[in-house]
C-alpha cells in the first residue's frame, strides 16, 4: 500500500506454523497469471527452487494445496491456483483494502512529520 513515499506492509504471522506475506501472495498471483511456477519465479527474480519452496511452504501451512500442478509431456506441465490459493489471494487482498483506510488516517500525518523533521 502507498501513501505518498510511506509504505506499510501486511504480514500476517500464524506462528509458530508460518508467515504469509506480499512476497508469497505475489508468487501465486504470477502463478495465476502465468501458469507455470518457473515463470512466475522468474518474472519474481527468483529461482524455480525458492519459488516452489514458498509454493511448498504455505501448502504446508493451510494443511493442502494452494497450487495445483501438471507434469509435462508432449502439451507441456503447468501450474493453476487451487481454490484454496484463489481464496487464500482474495482474502489477504481484502485485508489490505480494508487496512487502506487506517494507513490514509496514520501514515500520512506521520509522513507529513518526517518531511518537516528533513527540512529543518
Amino acid at each position: 500500500m502507498l501513501v505518498g513515499m510511506a509504505r506499510l506492509f501486511l504480514r500476517v504471522d500464524l506462528q509458530p506454523q508460518g508467515r504469509i506475506g506480499p512476497g508469497k501472495i505475489a508468487l501465486l498471483e504470477e502463478i495465476g497469471r502465468s501458469g507455470s511456477i518457473s515463470a512466475a519465479g522468474r518474472a519474481l527474480g527468483m529461482s524455480y527452487r525458492r519459488a516452489w519452496l514458498l509454493v511448498d511452504e504455505l501448502n504446508k501451512l493451510l494443511g493442502a494445496p494452494v497450487v495445483a500442478t501438471q507434469l509435462g509431456g508432449s502439451h507441456g506441465g503447468g501450474a493453476s491456483l487451487t481454490a484454496l490459493g484463489s481464496d487464500l489471494v482474495a482474502r489477504f487482498r481484502a485485508l489490505e483494502q480494508a487496512a487502506a483506510p487506517l494507513v490514509r488516517e496514520h501514515l500520512g500525518p506521520l509522513e507529513a512529520m518526517a518531511a518537516r523533521s528533513a527540512s529543518e
